[in-house]
């Protein structure tokens, strides 16, 4: 039988009635799909580390599954989420949400197979695998991550290193960011400008310190070590909201080179 929790426990800052709702339901329509087969359900993101703003931010959420959905599970999933986003036609594009087998968690490395993975309003085919956000993400869940129904995750989620963390970060510069910021779709609108300039804030704060911080208070971290030109890109990407035009994507791309130069060479 699954333990599910009270919602009392999401942080006081996360007290915007829509968004609890929106939690109260997704918890009581996951179990009589899933059974037995859902392990766990997580929040995770800006909502467990008090960095969420209801003008910019998502919902995120990781289900942990004992074994691979069956293509019955996949459409009434597919159906409840459809059904749920009526109710919250707000939030039906800033819900993210990952289907993760408890066999993935060995894998320090991002796991070649893909995930049932809900963003933009609808499940995505076929079934993305995780980048090097894997690790991160993972890290976050374990260090801050809310049980909505099963255990805490420090029972399920194997420890996970910072210095793989940091590792993982740099993997996401190297291989990923830095490679592709000339790339026009890279950067295709305000949200991802402001998404890239703070999730690079993130990098380089945990380059230098370890545990969890929130994008704003990583990004306060840079503004305080480094300064202008960086510190006005890095207020108006915190100051953003949705709708709003940002016009960086020069000043985005020039940050990225100057992270990458800060981190030098990426790890082995």
């Amino acid at each position: 039988m699954h333990q599910q929790k009270s919602l009392d426990q999401i942080p006081e800052h996360a007290t915007e009635p829509e968004v609890r709702a929106l939690l109260g339901e997704l918890i009581t329509l996951l179990p009589p799909i899933l059974g037995e087969n859902l392990v766990a359900l997580y929040l995770t993101g800006s909502l467990t580390y008090g960095d969420f703003d209801p003008g910019s931010s998502d919902i995120d959420y990781l289900a942990l599954l004992d074994r691979p959905i069956t293509p019955f599970e996949r459409i009434a999933l597919e159906q409840a989420h459809a059904d749920l986003f009526e109710g919250y036609p707000v939030w039906r594009e800033r819900v993210e949400g990952s289907y993760v087998v408890r066999a993935m968690l060995r894998s320090v490395l991002p796991p070649p197979v893909g995930r049932p993975y809900l963003n933009g309003g609808a499940f995505w085919h076929p079934d993305p695998p995780y980048g090097n956000e894997w690790l991160i993400n993972l890290h976050a869940v374990q260090e801050t991550g809310i049980a909505l129904i099963g255990p805490p995750p420090g029972a399920l989620i194997p420890p996970v290193r910072i210095e793989d963390v940091r590792a993982a970060n740099r993997r996401d510069l190297f291989e990923e960011r830095l490679p592709d910021i000339d790339d026009p779709a890279a950067l295709p609108d305000s949200h991802h400008e402001a998404y890239v300039t703070l999730t690079l804030c993130r990098i380089l704060y945990r380059e230098f310190n370890d545990g969890i911080a929130s994008k704003r208070v990583a990004a306060a971290w840079v503004s305080e070590q480094y300064g202008d030109p960086w510190q006005s890109l890095i207020e108006r990407a915190l100051a953003w909201q949705r709708g709003q035009e940002l016009h960086a994507r020069e000043a985005v791309i020039a940050f990225t080179r100057f992270v990458a130069t800060e981190l030098e060479t990426p790890a082995p």
